[in-house]
């Protein structure tokens, strides 16, 4: 059955692929869409099975290259499935509507459906395939194809710019994976997955440590660790806002799978990779979420906090590395636990937070925070929405944030019982960057949803009107013209993808416990003998997370109560508004309105030692002075460390040798001369040599 799934999954995805060529723009979407549908239906049967019935099992044959082809479909490649599918599904059907303002570039939506599909089957077959040399095809599928639907506005050269970043890292990704993989290989003959085991149970611990290095960076260029994160805060901006959805919901979420898996294979010191994974966790989560404070563009504030949120997923990961290797199960439960849900959650509401930013672009053409404001009277529901994922991502009751970080929380504080000193430090160490996280994430999201929804809207975008007798006419226009975007963009066809996403969150945070068996099949993978005691505990924990979850509804329930009752007996009363009293300032209303700037400037302040600020300004001159400025440009110091820097001297270096192009053709002929030359004399020089040392050795 699970191999008939596979196969039937594997050539509807092949033909869709072969036939988009043929079909007009609108018949690709309605295609795209559909087979998508069809795809998660049996990739979605296909998992369900695996829970109800057991892992799956099948090998193909393959080649005398890649020797046999096993699919395993266990309970961690299902889990990571559906969470592709559910992603994937949701932002096909917001990238329909999405697309509708491109579809005059036909060629363009032709070959970026093909690589969506591209991507969607490619990342399913790799939580399938366990044989690395195929995984390692697959996966540069799923890297090119990333690409193209990165660059789909190409023409932009800030878009260009980030897809060949994006695409330079992942194949720096896949370096690292192949060379894990061929060293397996040559320690062990197989590219199986389960030779992994092999070679970490015959080889000396520093070499199973070694290997996992060589796979965690593989695995963490793609998930956006730090320091390896540097091109995730270009790419996420630079794509349509489906693919950057779908590009913080699962796609980096696949390196997480690939550390996962190779976590339950590696059978080393699992407390030298603990605490190995914990650091760069919290590094990561802090770090991300004080850059993503001080940005101006809205998506590539979201982008750094999937930097963030992986922190989180990664200090889960590295508690349950410590429950490993210091045999506490709880604290494996905890973490592993922790890493799993917050996986699923991130994927839930980063989308709709991608997509809700992408809902603002359609109707402001502009995503810089400074110029937003009061969009919630022109966009509701995208508004009301956009609220749901920001409380969400900040770990707020009853939400599913809430749910996943609870989980990590009492692996810390289990692991305080401790009495290993280093240990209990690693444990303060993380509670104090997790809670670091939480706030910062606070100030973030209140900027974000303040400045932008809040308040009135902070520059015009309405052309400028030069002939009075017609400025009046064309402002009604333009203003019928919005308000038609508006309802286009807030049809409930629209945001219907939106609203599954936001229902998926509140099920969660109300109803964890239903996810509890699925949960012990995975752990128990990593947990094998999972004592009766600790299987209560985590069934009261997750009872107490479902009495919270009720406690926070019923208070949420109670203040809409009140709301309504006081709106009920408000609007039976007669009320006039008239403009707010400026205290003699007789300027536009909304430069008294705090900026994104203004609003997080204490916290600048404060940060600006560790954070890469740049300021420019123009102050007051003269007895009249003009325009005053005050502007701030967030950079990146490991960017600008790691890339912007080496990249300089490289061409300072190259810059050496321009004389050598100088356009002489008979130059040319020289070069090709000499090199000729040397192609034929090195082998004779070479030997000469050879036969020198032989005599020396000799004598």
């Amino acid at each position: 059955m699970a191999k008939l799934l596979f196969e039937i999954f594997n050539l509807i995805a092949i033909a869709t692929v072969i036939s988009i060529p043929f079909l007009n723009t609108k018949g690709r979407g309605i295609l795209t869409l559909s087979m998508i549908a069809a795809l998660t239906g049996i990739s979605s049967v296909l998992a369900l099975s695996v829970f109800v019935n057991g892992p799956a099992e099948f090998i193909y044959g393959g080649s005398w290259i890649t020797g046999k082809i096993p699919i395993r479909i266990d309970y961690l490649s299902v889990w990571f499935m559906l969470i592709i599918n559910f992603t994937f599904l949701t932002g096909a059907w917001y990238g329909f509507r999405y697309m509708k303002k491109y579809i005059a570039q036909t060629d363009n939506i032709a070959l970026h459906v093909i690589a969506f599909l591209l991507v969607y089957t490619t990342l399913n077959d790799i939580c399938m395939i366990q044989n690395g040399i195929v995984v390692l095809v697959v996966w540069e599928i799923m890297a090119l194809s990333s690409f193209i639907v990165i660059i789909f506005e190409h023409y932009k050269k800030e878009t260009l710019k980030a897809g060949i970043n994006f695409l330079i890292q992942s194949h720096v990704c896949i370096l690292f994976l192949t060379i894990a993989f061929m060293w397996v290989k040559i320690k062990t003959g197989s590219f199986d997955f389960a030779a992994i085991t092999d070679f970490t149970t015959s080889q000396p611990v520093i070499s199973g440590i070694g290997l996992f290095v060589f796979f965690f960076f593989g695995f963490a260029i793609k998930a956006g660790f730090v320091p390896f994160h540097t091109w995730l805060p270009l790419a996420h901006p630079a794509a349509p806002a489906h693919i950057s959805g779908i590009m913080s919901g699962v796609i980096i979420k696949i390196g997480i799978y690939g550390i996962l898996r190779v976590l339950m294979l590696i059978k080393t010191d699992m407390v030298t990779i603990g605490y190995f994974i914990l650091f760069i966790s919290v590094i990561t989560g802090v770090y991300g979420v004080m850059l993503a404070i001080v940005q101006h563009n809205l998506k590539k504030l979201l982008a750094y906090h999937s930097i963030e949120n992986i922190g989180i997923i990664g200090i889960g990961i590295g508690l349950g590395c410590l429950g490993l290797g210091y045999e506490n199960q709880l604290l494996a439960v905890a973490g592993f636990g922790g890493a799993l849900l917050h996986t699923l959650n991130h994927s839930l509401f980063k989308s709709l937070l991608f997509f809700g930013a992408g809902n603002v672009y359609l109707i402001k053409h502009n995503l810089t925070i400074e110029a937003l404001g009061g969009l919630i009277k022109r966009i509701p529901h995208t508004a009301y929405l956009f609220l749901i994922g920001s409380l969400a991502i900040c770990g707020l009751p009853p939400f599913n944030g809430f749910i996943s970080e609870f989980f990590i929380y009492s692996g810390l504080f289990k692991g305080l019982s401790s009495d290993l000193f280093l240990f209990i430090l690693a444990m303060l160490f993380s509670i104090l960057g997790l809670v670091l996280i939480g706030g910062l994430a606070l100030i973030c999201f209140t900027k974000a949803f303040g400045i932008v929804f809040l308040g009135i809207p902070r520059e015009n975008n309405k052309p400028q009107i030069q002939n009075s007798k017609f400025k009046i006419q064309n402002s009604e226009l333009s203003t019928e013209a919005n308000e038609h975007e508006d309802m286009v963009v807030e049809k409930a066809r629209n945001v219907l993808p939106l609203y599954l996403i936001a229902a998926a969150i509140i099920f969660i945070g109300l109803f964890p416990f239903l996810l509890i068996q699925p949960l012990t099949k995975i752990i128990a993978l990593y947990v094998p003998r999972m004592t009766p005691d600790v299987y209560s505990q985590i069934q009261d924990l997750l009872k107490n997370l479902t009495t919270i979850g009720w406690f926070s509804f019923g208070f949420v329930a109670l203040s809409a109560l009140i709301y309504f009752v006081r709106s009920y007996f408000v609007s039976r009363h007669k009320h006039s508004a008239d403009a707010t009293w400026g205290c003699g300032y007789t300027g536009e209303t909304q430069k008294m309105q705090y900026t994104a700037s203004s609003f997080i400037r204490t916290y600048r302040k404060l940060a600006e030692l560790l954070l890469l600020i740049k300021k420019q300004k123009k102050d007051a001159t003269g007895l009249y002075p003009g325009l005053i400025k005050r502007e701030t440009h967030p950079g990146d110091w490991i960017e600008t460390l790691l890339i912007d820097k080496p990249l300089i001297h490289f061409r300072k270096l190259l810059r050496r040798f321009r004389f050598l192009q100088n356009g002489n053709i008979q130059a040319y002929i020289l070069y090709g001369f000499i090199f000729i030359s040397l192609a034929v004399m090195l082998p004779v020089i070479i030997d000469k040599i050879a036969i020198i040392i032989k005599f020396l050795n000799h004598l």
